[in-house]
């Protein structure tokens, strides 16, 4: 038997590349940067000046940018390739970073939020479809679910890490943009290192604005999953832009950590609700989301009433799970039942109904605020959401979504 025969050459090793929790690790650093002001608008506005009204006007227009990024170049990664497009959403993560530490006033902050949000709504289609699309077949669920986590898990990471960083260490409004500078080099270290799963990119094509494009066939799933997840989000609008002053000032609580792990908790409930979606069908998950979603809207307006915040938790924790619940299974069956060549724009188009439910709601309780003040604002907001989650569960129980046949 010859050397040969005793050690058959194999030939070269294939390439290893990093797998689809990479790419969601990618997702949750970018994710994390646009909710990290979140805690520190106190501190901004003792430094600036500014009205409530004002904090969400700034916090809207991150959802501006989210919006019209999604809108103007939501599908553009099916067409460059992934990467690219992740890479710039991480230089824009990057640029909104040092438009916080530079500390300019007003104008610098809303260019910081501007490009939060343009770095969000890239994030939010191409950085769905690539975990996806990096998991083999048997990985289908376990990359859903990790898509969806990372971008809760990360939404939710921000507030935690600034409000810790601002208590506890010096520098609090340019320690955690630091931070967030460090972990964005590494996040576009691991994006050249990920596999391009677009078969053809053509890296040098114009953008091709597809507006909302839902393609016919997925149509019976949108509308309804779409539905939800605008009120699921406008709950998260409620803690991230208004919940902050709500601890600060009518419960007269300072600690930042403590504001950062109130919004933590429901992203983290969130994020809980979505890995109990894969063990039902999606037709249960959707209305069920919405129920559990209107108890704790009903434990929000209960806490802005009694002014309690063991309350307020509870309303957040029971909220997100119910957001978390319809919203992985609205995702999951979208990002389904489109198909691959329209994929990144179906899911884009997704997101667009979200985060008008994260912004414009918003918007309408800081102006309110200035007639009425924060706690009745507050209950006004939580009265109106809870008519629509209740109406978008009802609906979805009457008419689960179906999908088009293929």
């Amino acid at each position: 038997m010859t050397s040969g025969s005793r050690h058959p050459r194999l030939g070269p090793p294939l390439p290893r590349h990093p797998g689809y929790l990479a790419a969601a690790t990618v997702f949750a650093i970018g994710m994390a940067g646009t909710t990290l002001p979140t805690p520190l608008y106190g501190l901004y506005r003792e430094e600036l000046g500014f009205s409530e009204l004002m904090v969400t006007v700034i916090f809207a227009s991150y959802a501006v940018g989210v919006i019209a990024t999604l809108l103007l170049v939501g599908n553009h990664s099916d067409v460059v390739g992934r990467r690219p497009v992740l890479l710039c959403a991480l230089g824009l993560a990057a640029a909104s970073a040092v438009c916080f530490l530079a500390e300019g006033g007003l104008p610098l902050l809303f260019a910081g939020r501007l490009l939060s949000g343009l770095s969000a709504g890239l994030l939010s289609g191409a950085g769905t479809v690539t975990v996806r699309e990096l998991a083999r077949p048997e990985q289908r669920s376990r990359a859903a679910f990790a898509a969806t986590a990372a971008n809760m898990g990360g939404l939710g990471c921000g507030p935690l890490l600034a409000g810790i960083l601002a208590q506890y260490a010096p520098k609090p409004l340019t320690l955690p943009f630091l931070v967030h500078l460090g972990s964005v080099a590494v996040a576009c270290v691991v994006v050249l290192l990920l596999p391009e799963t677009v078969s053809e990119p053509r890296p040098r094509a114009r953008p091709q604005p597809p507006g909302l494009y839902v393609p016919a066939r997925v149509r019976g799933v949108f509308a309804p999953a779409a539905l939800a997840a605008f009120a699921g989000f406008s709950l998260l609008g409620l803690f991230t832009a208004v919940a902050p002053s709500f601890v600060s000032q009518t419960l007269d609580i300072s600690d930042l950590a403590v504001t950062g792990v109130v919004v933590f908790s429901v992203f983290l409930a969130s994020t809980a609700g979505q890995s109990l979606t894969g063990r039902m069908p999606v037709g249960t998950a959707l209305p069920l989301g919405c129920l559990i979603l209107v108890l704790g809207l009903a434990l929000v307006g209960s806490s802005l009433w009694a002014e309690e915040l063991p309350l307020l938790v509870a309303g957040g924790v029971c909220g997100g799970l119910g957001q978390g619940l319809a919203f992985r299974a609205g995702l999951s069956a979208v990002g389904d039942a489109a198909p691959p060549a329209h994929r990144a724009a179906t899911i884009s188009s997704f997101f667009v109904v979200a985060y008008a439910g994260i912004s414009l709601p918003v918007v309408g309780v800081g102006a309110l605020t200035m007639w009425v003040g924060l706690d009745t604002a507050g209950l006004t907001f939580t009265a109106c959401v809870t008519v629509l989650a209740a109406s978008a569960g009802l609906y979805l129980r009457l008419r689960p979504p179906v999908a088009e046949p293929r």
